[in-house]
């Protein structure tokens, strides 16, 4: 193949961390190629060349986007730029689609071809969306496996891929080995905390998750308490919250798997670290609050009966949720107590979790989705030279 200029865009931690797997993987099968684009600090670290910083565009909910509109404008203007001044062989978008499906219209209308990994939610709300996706994408890379035939049926050339981070999360340590490297008593019980990756989650859930345990760690005298922060959240602002608080806890930053896999039970906002958790096995309940003029949009707009991606993808109620106003210190300590008190039911949870890992598909995720990617540059630069012969 000859030399080939990739623009990809990940505007959020989680498509950060499966589009420089992605990078990584190309890297190795292709490394003539150059690889720009928008992304965290692990596409950093696998090579791409940023132009923005994912760290400045991420953010949930309709209302919290009003603060980093300038930010997410300029960068949007310096990939319309990048589009018309470089014309990369291809776009590859990761999640994020406020921003990606506009930046995929762009594309198309300059004839460039866009492959999307990890596609929009449209199945469980703003489902209009499914005409630009049915348009402006040459191909869908999709990690859910009703999420082919769904968009499959709407026109898409859609694509399952498999969950990406199913090897990676599958050789993680043992709860015994985990707690020897977080240097945890191995018999005393073990809760973590998982308030989210974006700082607006932190704000909402970290207080609230410390106001929870406080009556747990009255009656479970040995019980530890350890705060998982996301790589790039501030430890002063985590630490001013403990404070606050006067709890004994623990933080640790970017060992999210360890405390994960550390854990008889963890208490997460709702998002991907959910379904990260499902496949290693750790019983939750998961809590999440937004704004309420978003919360309220949201109960309009959204069409599933779960927020959760481990209910989603199990079909029926696996974990607790406590949404919004549900998410009360009171219900959120019920539910943990009734966990972490009863060994019984943490297995069960065990059981039905191994039941959704096994929904995701088999292991080979990352390969299949860079085969897929370098199909679809090889049949541009082929339709291209055919054009030219022409």
């Amino acid at each position: 193949m000859r030399d080939g200029r990739i623009l990809i865009v990940a505007g959020e931690t989680s498509g950060d961390l499966h589009a420089a797997d992605v990078v990584a993987e190309l890297r190795r099968r292709a490394p003539h190629l150059t690889i720009e684009g928008i992304g965290g600090d692990r596409m950093r670290q696998a090579g791409v060349r940023l132009y923005a910083h994912a760290d400045d565009l991420a953010v949930v909910g309709l209302i919290e986007v009003a603060a980093r509109l300038p930010a997410i404008w300029r960068a949007y203007r310096s990939m319309i730029r990048y589009l018309r001044d470089r014309r990369p062989d291809l776009v590859i978008l990761v999640d994020f689609p406020d921003f990606n499906l506009k930046l995929a219209r762009r594309a198309f209308r300059l004839g460039i071809p866009v492959v999307y990994f990890i596609s929009p939610q449209v199945w469980a709300w703003r489902a209009g969306r499914v005409r630009s996706i049915a348009k402006y994408i040459r191909r869908l890379l999709v990690i859910f496996p009703f999420e082919e035939g769904f968009y499959r049926e709407r026109g898409v050339e859609a694509l399952y891929v498999g969950y990406p981070l199913l090897e990676r999360l599958t050789s993680s340590p043992s709860m015994d080995e985990a707690r020897r490297r977080l240097e945890l008593d191995g018999a005393a019980p073990v809760l973590g905390l998982l308030p989210g990756s974006r700082v607006g989650e932190l704000t909402r859930h970290l207080p609230l998750l410390l106001r929870s345990i406080r009556p747990l760690m009255v009656e479970l005298p040995d019980l530890r308490v350890i705060i998982a922060a996301a790589d790039g959240l501030p430890l002063d602002l985590i630490g001013s919250y403990v404070n606050q608080a006067a709890v004994p806890v623990r933080v640790v930053q970017g060992r999210t798997y360890e405390v994960m896999a550390a854990s008889d039970l963890i208490l997460a906002a709702s998002g991907t670290a959910t379904l990260e958790a499902a496949i290693i096995g750790t019983p939750m309940v998961i809590v999440y609050r937004l704004a309420f003029l978003s919360w309220l949009l949201g109960r309009v707009l959204i069409r599933v009966p779960y927020i959760g991606m481990v209910n989603l993808v199990a079909g029926r109620r696996v974990v607790p949720e406590l949404i919004q106003f549900h998410a009360t210190p009171e219900r959120i300590a019920d539910e943990a107590r009734r966990l972490l008190l009863s060994a019984e039911q943490r297995l069960r949870m065990r059981q039905e979790l191994q039941q959704v890992r096994n929904r995701l598909g088999p292991p080979g995720a990352l390969g299949r989705t860079v085969d897929a990617i370098l199909e679809c540059l090889q049949s541009d630069a082929g339709e291209e030279m055919a054009v030219q012969r022409g």
